[in-house]
């Protein structure tokens, strides 16, 4: 059994025991989060949602906060001497799926 799940503005395909990486959450490590489940799958039944599925449920728990890898960003205007560099760190909320029903 799986489900798609939405949060952050981005849907994830989860099952039982994932551990993904999502937008960060305003929880602690070791809360329990519930979220929007768009669709889910059970031995090839499909429900689907509109736009959420009423009577699903799917339970995380908030394993880590964190923040990505550092990426560089870098504008500059060809034959105009303007260069600008500047980091940045996406934050990010790692959690684990405890049951998907």
């Amino acid at each position: 059994m799986y489900a798609i799940i939405e949060t952050g503005g981005k849907q994830y395909k989860v099952a039982v025991g994932d551990i993904i990486n999502v937008e960060k959450l305003d929880a602690n490590v070791g809360d329990k989060v519930n979220l929007d489940v768009l669709m889910t799958v059970n031995d090839g039944v499909v429900k689907n949602g509109n736009p959420y599925v009423a009577d699903a449920k799917v339970v995380a728990e908030v394993v880590e906060q964190g923040k990505a890898d550092k990426i560089v960003v870098f504008k500059y205007k060809a034959k105009k001497n303007y260069r600008r560099r500047q980091g940045h760190r996406q934050p990010f909320t790692a959690i684990k799926i405890l049951s998907v029903d």
